[in-house]
């Protein structure tokens, strides 16, 4: 084989491969919810502001520390006329100005540096470290909300998918009647009229079939929009059979809502604001106190009225001092007992919002776990009732055949089918949903 030949078949083989996985790249659950995790500009925004209150922390905890800044003045004179012999003091020496440009520089460093202050510099490193631990907590926040919205939607995807396949079998036994129907009337033993129910029902069945796919697309639409992508191609993985999830145990109602006391980022929320309140008292309080500063420098200077050499001039212009500074709070206008006040009645606000919350908590995960418990319920007696139908509508299509029964009860018994056949449907998802709901809020993954 010739090495053109060759090239062609790898090219060809590795052209085949690609079409394969892009064919057999169907989305799963999981899938989906890293993809998102990664992803979401909402989550990626969280990430930037969780840096940004970092950078805080850090500016706060620098604030234990002196201030230490450097300071020069470079000044250039002219004296056009001067005159001789003219006597100046220029940094306590005595000058005679008879240059006509002349230049004087000075250098200094200084510190500023707050010793104690009740310990507010502390206490607003804490704060600082909580509004970051905040930021966490408001990204943890929206992740659950997407994975929450991407696991309904998901479920709702399957259900979907699932109804399609029931109303196009239900539009095959329209269809199968209507044929049979027309042969009826050819040989005289069924009313045209009869044979127009017939029909109206497969168009009627046609009719769902077509809103279902319009559902099934517009619910992937919605998906793929939380998803943030735009791949026209995109599909889910739809699994064989989820029968055997929907009878799966019920996590309790109890040991949820206590694995989600302590991991929920809505009550560890709630928990640093409660913090945040505290610590408000007590930097309030600190304002009674008084502040103890340091501060202190060095200095020197030099200019060409002076006839010594610059680094002469720089050592005998050398001074340096520090001084302490206590600033004793008296009478502030009331504004430190209104600031503790307020605090306290905050602390009691967010105290009350933390209990709320717990009992929102409790109320969600109750809702989940009653949904959860009667679908699941219903779905069992639905399994019985959907095979019982099934089993009395095959018979009546047969007796049908034989002219036994009339298109009334025939119809009648593919309505009754087919209900019994959307309320399994409808049951299963929403048990499946439900316990993935009460798995997610107990340990914080959707299976």
């Amino acid at each position: 084989m010739s090495k053109v030949k060759i090239l062609f078949v790898l090219i060809l083989g590795f052209c085949l491969l690609l079409a394969t996985q892009a064919e057999a790249r169907k989305w799963t659950l999981q899938e989906c919810l890293d993809y998102a995790l990664k992803h979401n500009v909402t989550l990626r925004q969280n990430v930037l502001t969780k840096a940004s209150t970092h950078e805080s922390v850090l500016q706060s905890q620098a604030e234990l520390f002196p201030s230490v800044n450097a300071s020069t003045s470079q000044n250039l004179s002219y004296t056009p006329f001067p005159q001789t012999g003219r006597a100046t003091v220029t940094n306590g020496y005595v000058t005679s100005s008879v240059d006509k440009l002349s230049y004087n520089g000075m250098y200094a460093i200084n510190f500023n540096w707050t010793i104690w202050n009740g310990n507010q510099n502390r206490m607003k490193i804490r704060q600082n470290k909580l509004t970051e631990q905040q930021a966490a907590v408001d990204s943890a926040i929206t992740a659950n909300s997407i994975q929450e919205q991407i696991t309904q939607i998901y479920i709702q995807i399957l259900f979907t998918a699932e109804a399609i396949k029931v109303n196009e079998k239900s539009l095959e036994w329209s269809k199968e009647n209507e044929e049979r129907g027309k042969t009826m009337v050819e040989v005289g033993t069924f009313s045209k009229a009869d044979l127009s129910q017939l029909i109206a029902q497969r168009a009627n069945d046609e009719y769902n079939v077509v809103a279902q796919q319009g559902n099934l697309l517009n619910y992937t639409r919605q998906l793929k929009q939380l998803l943030e992508i735009t791949d026209e191609d995109f599909e889910i993985a739809i699994p064989d059979s989820l029968d055997g999830d929907a009878l799966a145990e019920i996590p309790g109602l109890q040991t949820v809502y206590e694995r989600a006391l302590t991991s929920r980022p809505e009550i560890k929320g709630k928990q640093l604001t409660v913090e945040a309140g505290e610590l408000s008292i007590k930097q309030a309080k600190a304002q009674y106190l008084p502040t103890i500063g340091l501060s202190g420098g060095i200095s020197s200077n030099v200019t060409t009225m002076n006839s010594n050499a610059y680094g002469t001039q720089l050592k005998n212009n050398l001074a340096g001092g520090v001084g302490v500074t206590i600033n004793i709070p008296i009478w502030d206008q009331r504004q430190t007992r209104t600031a503790v006040n307020k605090a306290r009645i905050s602390l009691e606000s967010n105290q009350l919002a933390l209990q709320n919350q717990r009992t929102q908590l409790y109320s969600t995960i109750e809702n989940y776990w009653i949904q959860a418990s009667t679908n699941q319920a219903k779905y069992k007696s639905a399994v019985v009732n959907t095979e019982s139908q099934q089993t009395s509508y095959e018979m009546l299509s047969e007796q049908f055949r034989l002219g036994l029964k009339n298109i009334v009860e025939l119809r009648e018994g593919m309505n009754n089918l087919i209900t019994a056949q959307q309320n399994e449907l409808q049951s299963k998802y929403m048990t499946l949903y439900n316990i993935q709901m009460l798995n997610f809020y107990e340990n914080g993954q959707v299976k």
